[in-house]
């Protein structure tokens, strides 16, 4: 078994001339080659579910037999285990994957499988010499290719040959000096197989992170913070071709995440790191936040409004009005993945965590309950005084627990089970019932905002009727939540 380590990066192709013209591969010879391959999967994607893929390549004269674990990849990297093999065409011998279980399961599966699709590609490849090791830069054009359908490839991969992996980093940011180059997480497999089931892009939600009480935390941050960086980047293309609202939601959801969790673990980091990245995605984050907003107006707050007085001049303005907010918000958030900063900003974050080592003597069991106290503590104080806080203190408290619950979700594995499903869920819904309120203020904002000092009568009343109306859930709520917490378990 070989472990790859490969850095993908995808540019225009307009831009492949300015890339060939870079000094470091004008001055290194390179080797090209035309690459045929055939993925194969059982009639219901087996492979595919247990993120396994699987293909025979021609290359050459040659056939190989490649066997790979679709590990996700965060920032463009992607460490993922791969078994390959000399091969005749269409005899599935596994003899080569030393993993057990994994060979015992493709053999279970041997007599099933079928072509699911084909990359057809041409790659011209150099070795270069970066610091302390040797990576292989290839470029490949050519395209996807599954029941009739195709789309085109066009990007660089980086694998590490031998060294470090920081050095990947450090030949990306020599690339890109001169020429825009973004990484991508999808592989060719990933984007065969959506291919293959005509999918539709859809918005990508946060899954659950693997960390342990074995890592440290440093290594527990690491795998959060790529968790929430793989969690914005697949929302990506979503927000580049028009920014549904879920994509942006989504987005938004991974930058907050990814935030508060540099927030969570600053203790364990670097100040030069926390002051760095906990500010470098406010820019992004305030698009995203304000096109997030005109959003909820528009296809949450504004209906019933308009539903419940369907003929009100003042209401069709402010619908038309907020349409076109909507839609130069989405526009702000494509201008900002456009600028060439964008997909530095990536590689420097990847490659920054990447470089992170252990600043904290502790095990991360204690560390996490340590951090999850303090910040229970925190909002517990405030929710226990909720009567005397003014509209901003309550915004703050509002603001607390989505970092509590941020703070719970990441630790997840490691809290006691007992009692906490009831806690999670009183504190989603405390917290869902605080953006509600939220919701309403910002609404009041963005009308006065699109209207001015003209007149909004209906909306203003029903927006405030509705705040009210939730304003007096919250102390209900408040207490069900202090008694359910984890220290009364």
């Amino acid at each position: 078994m070989a472990t790859e380590i490969e850095l993908k990066l995808r540019l225009d192709p307009k831009t492949v001339r300015k890339l060939l013209a870079h000094p470091l591969l004008t001055s290194t010879p390179s080797s090209k080659q035309h690459l045929l391959n055939t993925y194969y999967d059982t009639p219901e994607l087996d492979l595919r579910a247990r993120r396994v893929a699987m293909r025979f390549r021609k290359k050459g004269w040659e056939w190989l037999l490649t066997v790979k674990s679709a590990e996700p990849a965060s920032g463009g990297l992607a460490v993922r285990n791969e078994w390959e093999t000399a091969a005749v065409p269409g005899v599935f011998d596994f003899a080569h994957v030393d993993a057990a279980e994994l060979r015992h399961f493709l053999e279970q599966h041997r007599d099933r499988l079928e072509p699911a699709f084909t990359t057809d590609f041409r790659r011209q490849a150099w070795l270069l010499p970066c610091g302390e090791s040797l990576i292989e830069m290839a470029l490949d054009r050519g395209h996807i290719a599954a029941r009739g359908r195709r789309e085109a490839i066009c990007e660089v991969e980086l694998e590490l040959v031998s060294g470090r992996i920081e050095d990947i980093f450090a030949l990306t940011r020599q690339l890109q000096a001169q020429i825009n180059l973004h990484p991508a997480v999808a592989s060719k497999a990933e984007r065969g197989y959506r291919l293959y089931l005509d999918e539709p892009s859809q918005a990508f939600r946060a899954k659950p992170l693997p960390i342990n009480a074995r890592q440290t935390p440093v290594a527990a941050f690491r795998t959060i913070a790529l968790g929430c960086l793989e969690h914005f980047q697949r929302n990506e293309e979503g927000l580049l071709a028009g920014g549904e609202a879920e994509f942006i939601h989504q987005a938004r959801v991974a930058l907050r995440r990814l935030r508060s969790a540099i927030k969570l673990f600053a203790p364990a980091l670097p100040e030069d790191f926390v002051a760095a990245y906990g500010r470098s995605w406010q820019t992004l984050a305030g698009a995203l936040g304000d096109a997030r907003n005109w959003d909820v107006f528009l296809e949450e707050t504004l209906p019933p409004i308009h539903a419940a007085f369907p003929h009100n001049h003042d209401l069709h303005r402010l619908r038309n009005e907020a349409r076109r907010r909507v839609k130069s918000a989405r526009h702000a958030i494509k201008h900002l993945l456009a600028l060439k900063e964008y997909p530095r900003l990536m590689v420097e974050f990847t490659a920054a965590v990447h470089a992170l080592t252990d600043t904290v003597d502790i095990p991360l069991k204690r560390f996490a309950d340590e951090r999850i106290a303090a910040h229970t503590r925190s909002v517990r104080k405030m929710a226990e005084q909720y009567d005397t806080l003014d509209p901003e203190q309550r915004h703050i408290m509002r603001l607390r627990f989505k970092k509590l619950r941020y703070a719970m979700e990441f630790m997840t594995p490691l809290l006691p089970t007992r009692g906490m499903k009831t806690y999670l869920n009183t504190l989603a819904k405390l917290q869902e019932t605080l953006g509600l309120i939220n919701d309403q203020v910002t609404a009041e904002l963005l009308i006065h905002e699109a209207l001015g000092q003209k007149s909004a009568t209906a909306a203003h009343g029903w927006v405030a009727g509705r705040h009210e109306l939730l304003v007096g859930q919250v102390p209900e709520l408040l207490v069900a939540w202090l008694k359910s917490g984890p220290d009364r378990h």
